[in-house]
């Protein structure tokens, strides 16, 4: 059996990718998760922890939040971590500033998940039809929700419901295409 790690910046990811993933990864595929405590902390230890690694047939995705850094240094400094922990191949995805960018993509999941009505009709908004725009995704999320939404308690509620092929977020897009072309090729 082959197995897919996700390295990841926060619980919440890990959450949201557990309730997204049985859908999403052909049935030979296992998952496991190393949850860092932040960027820093991931940054810090993604090296080490990649090369630590000795389960064979595993295959490598990194995921962090862009927050308000440069999407291309972030991705580019964590691809040079993977290299030189002796995984290049690699797949490094940052979600565009916040997690809860790929939420807003899909308020029809956001409605289910948190079991709220009236937010799938707002999708056609612009702000919503382009979420990886927006400056704080959790803020707007949290506002959009009256405050219901909670990082770890509403990713575990909202991923499972997440569209697979209908989201309006291109990092969310891009994340899935790329786990999908990994596992393919593998």
């Amino acid at each position: 059996m082959k197995t897919v790690v996700f390295f990841l910046e926060e619980p919440s990811a890990k959450e949201m990718l557990q309730g997204l993933l049985p859908r999403l990864l052909p049935d030979e595929f296992s998952t496991r998760y190393v949850v860092f405590q932040g960027k820093q902390d991931m940054e810090k230890q993604l090296e080490k922890r990649m090369r630590g690694w000795l389960l064979p047939d595993s295959l490598f995705v990194v995921l962090r939040d862009q927050d308000s850094a440069d999407c291309h240094d972030v991705k580019k400094r964590l691809l040079e971590l993977c290299r030189r922990a002796g995984r290049g191949e690699a797949l490094v995805r940052i979600a565009c500033r916040e997690l809860e960018s790929y939420y807003l993509g899909d308020l029809k999941a956001v409605e289910k998940g948190l079991e709220l009505r009236g937010l799938a009709d707002r999708q056609e908004k612009r702000k919503y039809r382009a979420p990886d725009a927006l400056g704080s995704p959790y803020r707007e999320l949290s506002a959009l929700t009256g405050n219901l939404y909670q990082k770890v308690s509403g990713s575990r509620s909202i991923g499972p419901h997440l569209n697979l092929d209908n989201n309006c977020s291109r990092s969310f897009c891009a994340l899935l295409s790329g786990i999908k072309k990994l596992v393919e090729c593998s």
